[in-house]
């Protein structure tokens, strides 16, 4: 059974203008939308210029993640979330490619979904059948998480405690898992 939780940590990214509005604006306007649909924004990170992953998959990235409380369902959430990216052009016609607007919701609470089990099969899954297949489920929290320093450093400025249920490691000690490179790769812009 799903608990409906108010604590959650959204990822924003993109590397993509829409409508002649930079990554970067983008990103502060999509922030402002979800507060707009019923989101009450608690913490936001800083914004940092990351490479595209895949690498030359295109432009370098603008990430920045999010923590919210909000009265929805994971689900619904997340359709939320994708109502929002299609406002600023998401068109969803290759995976992990350039795009407008990212918004991955990354953990809702310490609920796993939609089982353990699926959990940690799509978490075991190589990166390559991840790259053409995408779940028809969500899956939480975000199974490539503890790889991705661009999710990592921004969550890192709005949930360092945050005890992943599977794992059982803060974002603070994922973060301190990958290698160094990875992680100074992930650079704040200075505004």
């Amino acid at each position: 059974m799903i608990k409906i939780q108010r604590n959650s940590v959204i990822a924003l990214g993109a590397n993509l203008s829409f409508d002649q509005t930079p990554p970067i604006l983008t990103l502060r306007h999509a922030v402002r939308e979800l507060s707009r649909k019923g989101m009450v924004v608690t913490a936001e990170s800083r914004f940092y210029a990351t490479p595209c992953f895949p690498p030359g998959a295109g432009p370098d990235y603008v990430n920045a993640a999010i923590a919210i409380n909000a009265n929805l369902s994971p689900v619904d959430l997340l359709v939320v979330l994708h109502e929002v990216e299609e406002m600023f052009g998401r068109r969803r016609e290759q995976r992990w490619g350039m795009r407008t607007l990212d918004l991955d919701l990354i953990f809702y609470g310490d609920n796993v979904l939609p089982t353990i089990e699926e959990f940690e099969a799509w978490c075991n899954l190589p990166s390559e059948v991840q790259a053409k297949t995408a779940p028809t489920e969500l899956i939480l929290p975000h199974p490539r998480l503890q790889d991705r320093a661009f999710v990592l450093v921004p969550m890192a400025d709005v949930a360092p405690d945050w005890r992943h249920p599977v794992l059982g490691k803060t974002v603070v000690e994922m973060l301190a898992d990958l290698p160094p490179k990875e992680v100074a790769e992930v650079k704040p812009l200075l505004l």
